[in-house]
Parts: structure tokens; C-alpha cells; sequence
């Protein structure tokens, strides 16, 4: 059996688990399109025309991190801490899997589930609000995949800070409350002053809020997508170090 088989089949047992968990399913479906919709009265009454940005340039690609940060690294994090408590994870690693496989494997449901509500909210919600087609999609697709693969990698590495399934929704509520409030994600960072905007600019997740934005509206330049995609994978090699040496295969005592 091939690498991607065995992922796969994982993938597929880890599926199953997900449609079984209520709350899970809640988190992944309906909260993003929910927090959305809460936002989108307050983002309306900015002063967003100074920023050369319109509801629709900021709720979308803010929509998309919220998938990114409830759909995936929420309730990955979840599933890493279960499956670990379960005696999971430990009985897999004596198994054909390799390590990375195990971790590809439990994240593809919460992957392709966070990739799918990203095409259907930036395409229902450009219809809604009347917002033209991205500008550069291929930096729009870099954002989303550098923001995908993120927060993968921070979901494991809380999964090791983690004791209990039940407290994986307080470990991921610090991150999921900065990004929302200061990477961009219902606030421009245009609108703060510039030296806060600027410290702000380097959270995890204000690069893949200024990579989707900026391709959805094609207003920056090579310099600034690139200052952008040297902070996100700064931050992804961060995390990678960080799953290396918090991630934990066995129950925490």
C-alpha cells in the first residue's frame, strides 16, 4: 500500500469520526459563515473608502481565515488531543505509517472540508455582495495555502500544550482571538496607526489576511507580497519547530 493509500484510508476513518461529533461539525460548518455575517454590519459602517477597500475586500478574505482558524485548527486540534488520549496516535506508530503520515492523515477531513467552505463562501459571498472576480488568484491561492498549511502545524503543536479534548477549545481561543482582532481579519490593518499596524503585520495569520486580500483587490506590489510571504513562512518554520518538540504521541499523565 502506497503512502497516499494508507493517508487515505486514515483520512476516511478520521471523516467518520468528524460527521459523529456534533459540536465539531458546528465549529467546522456553520460558525465561519455565522461570525461572517455578525461582522458584516460592523465592517459596513468603517470608514473603509480611506483604505481604498469595500465590505466586500475585507469580509470575504476574512471569512476564508475564519475558515482557516475554526474549520481547521480548531477542530484539529481537537482531533490530535482525542486521538492522542485515545492511545490512537501510539498504536498507528507501530503500524506501517510513518509519523508524517499520521499527522497527514488525521488532518486531510478538516483539510479538504476547510478548502472546500473557502471556494463555496468566496464564491457565494462574492455573488452577495456584488464583489468582482480576484484580481491575482494566484496570490489569493497562496495565501490560502500558506495560511492552510499554518494552521496544520499550529494545531499539532497545541495539541501538545493540550490535556483533554474538552480544553482544546481554551488552548486555540488565545490565537483565534488576536488574529480576529489584529491581523486584519474584521479590522484593516490600514486603519490602525501606522507603527501598531506594522507590529501587527507580524501575528501568523496578518500574512494570509494581506495575501488573499491582495489578490482578491490587486492592489499591492511585488515588494509587500513578498515581505508578506517571508513572514508566513517565517512563522511556518516556527511552527514546524514547535510541533517537533511539543507534539506528544502518547497520553499526558
Amino acid at each position: 500500500m502506497t503512502a497516499l493509500a494508507r493517508m487515505t484510508a486514515l483520512g476516511r476513518a478520521e471523516l467518520t469520526l468528524l460527521g459523529r461529533n456534533r459540536t465539531a461539525l458546528f465549529t467546522a460548518l456553520a460558525l465561519p459563515a455565522l461570525m461572517t455575517f455578525s461582522f458584516s454590519t460592523a465592517v459596513r459602517e468603517m470608514d473603509l473608502e480611506a483604505a481604498g477597500l469595500t465590505a466586500a475586500t475585507v469580509l470575504l478574505p476574512g471569512s476564508i481565515v475564519l475558515v482557516l482558524l475554526f474549520a481547521v485548527y480548531s477542530t484539529l486540534t481537537g482531533a490530535y488531543v482525542a486521538r492522542r488520549e485515545e492511545l490512537v496516535l501510539k498504536r498507528l506508530r507501530t503500524g506501517e505509517l510513518s509519523d508524517l503520515e499520521i499527522l497527514a492523515g488525521t488532518a486531510l477531513p478538516a483539510v479538504v472540508t476547510g478548502l472546500a467552505q473557502c471556494v463555496l463562501l468566496a464564491v457565494g459571498g462574492a455573488l452577495a455582495l456584488d464583489a468582482p472576480a480576484p484580481a491575482s488568484p494566484l496570490l489569493m491561492i497562496a495565501g490560502v495555502v500558506l495560511g492552510m498549511t499554518l494552521v496544520v502545524a499550529l494545531a499539532a503543536a497545541s495539541s501538545g500544550l493540550t490535556r483533554t479534548s474538552e480544553t482544546a477549545q481554551l488552548t486555540v481561543l488565545p490565537l483565534v482571538l488576536v488574529s480576529a482582532l489584529g491581523s486584519g481579519v474584521v479590522a484593516p490593518l490600514e486603519l490602525f496607526p501606522d507603527r501598531l499596524a506594522s507590529a501587527l503585520e507580524l501575528l501568523p495569520m496578518s500574512p494570509v489576511v494581506a495575501l488573499i486580500r491582495d489578490g482578491w483587490t490587486g492592489g499591492a506590489d511585488a515588494g509587500e507580497s513578498l515581505k508578506h510571504l517571508a513572514v508566513g513562512l517565517a512563522w511556518a518554520l516556527i511552527t514546524v519547530f514547535a510541533v517537533r518538540r511539543w507534539f506528544r504521541w502518547e497520553p499526558r499523565r
